[in-house]
């Protein structure tokens, strides 16, 4: 996999093959997994397809079967699998519930290739907004479009970087600020920088109106992304053949910690530790110290009053 990265910087920009578009590659490799075999945990027939699209080949070795990783307690296939299916199945229950409560307006910030608006079963009338880089929107719609796929929700694609003028993009995309929405920002804020973080959950709160719905996650530790835990995920991509350094993705730097920032801002939050969602889905939470970050993470639910 050749070496499309460089350090970040502002106004960077990227495609599902480099960069930060890749690690959202190597997210859909990982539903793809989950979505194979007999049992499978997911059901994510769009995730395969997309990732071979892309074509960066330790991907496609990946979800083939010809790179196993049966030693690597992180990368592993069963863990790798189990780890989406929690994530993944967090999000899909937040926007199912949130929509079987009434709200009709969704936005899916940093949207990858997430599938979301072309496979969950949304309610008529539901309007799916998803942002991201102009050139993963575009390489998403294209191929979805070729595969023949189309959208269970009125899916209304807007293109521009997060760290931009997205409120006033989204709103000339449709977006009504007098309707409840339900946001996702999924596997988003380390590639923001903390200034930039703090941004988001401000323009989320502005756009909000009364019994909107928040879904992200939370890392109580203000260390979680120390150089140290960082430079351990980045051994265990290699391993994998992924020429990705999360040193050179990810933002440093002291930032907001997400349920208190949230709190300050209205919002009533709730946050689910990992190793209860893990339990919850009948998983058993890897014993090893690579994954010290996600155990102590949480995935939060948060509603505006």
């Amino acid at each position: 996999m050749a070496n499309a990265l460089s350090k970040r910087f502002d106004g960077d920009s990227w495609d599902p093959a480099s960069s930060v578009g890749a690690t959202a590659t190597m997210v859909a490799a990982s539903r793809a997994l989950a979505s194979q075999g007999p049992d499978p945990l997911l059901n994510d027939p769009l995730a395969e397809p997309l990732v071979r699209a892309v074509g960066l080949a330790p991907f496609i070795r990946l979800i083939d079967g010809e790179v196993t990783l049966d030693d690597d307690p992180v990368l592993n296939r069963r863990a790798r699998s189990e780890q989406m299916a929690v994530r993944t199945r967090f999000f899909d229950d937040f926007f199912i519930a949130a929509t079987d409560s009434g709200i009709r307006q969704a936005v899916i910030l940093a949207s990858g290739l997430d599938t979301r608006a072309y496979r969950l079963p949304w309610p008529a009338g539901t309007v799916v907004y998803e942002i991201d880089q102009p050139q993963v929107i575009d390489f998403k719609t294209t191929t979805l479009a070729d595969l023949g796929a189309e959208p269970t929700a009125q899916r209304h694609a807007v293109s521009i970087d997060l760290r931009d003028d997205w409120p006033t993009a989204l709103r000339e995309a449709g977006f009504d600020v007098n309707q409840p929405t339900a946001w996702s920002a999924e596997g988003l804020l380390p590639y923001l920088p903390p200034e930039a973080q703090d941004r988001l959950f401000d323009n989320i709160t502005a756009l909000s109106a009364p019994g909107s719905q928040l879904a992200t996650e939370h890392v109580s530790n203000p260390d979680a992304f120390s150089a140290e835990s960082v430079q351990r995920i980045g051994e265990h991509w290699r391993r994998a053949g992924f020429d990705l350094n999360p040193g050179d993705l990810f933002y440093q730097g002291e930032r907001s910690v997400v349920v208190d920032y949230l709190t300050g801002h209205g919002w009533q939050v709730t946050a689910h530790p990992a190793l209860e969602l893990y339990q919850r889905n009948g998983f058993a939470f890897p014993d090893d110290e690579s994954m010290a970050l996600f155990r102590d993470m949480s995935y939060v639910a948060a509603a505006l009053a």
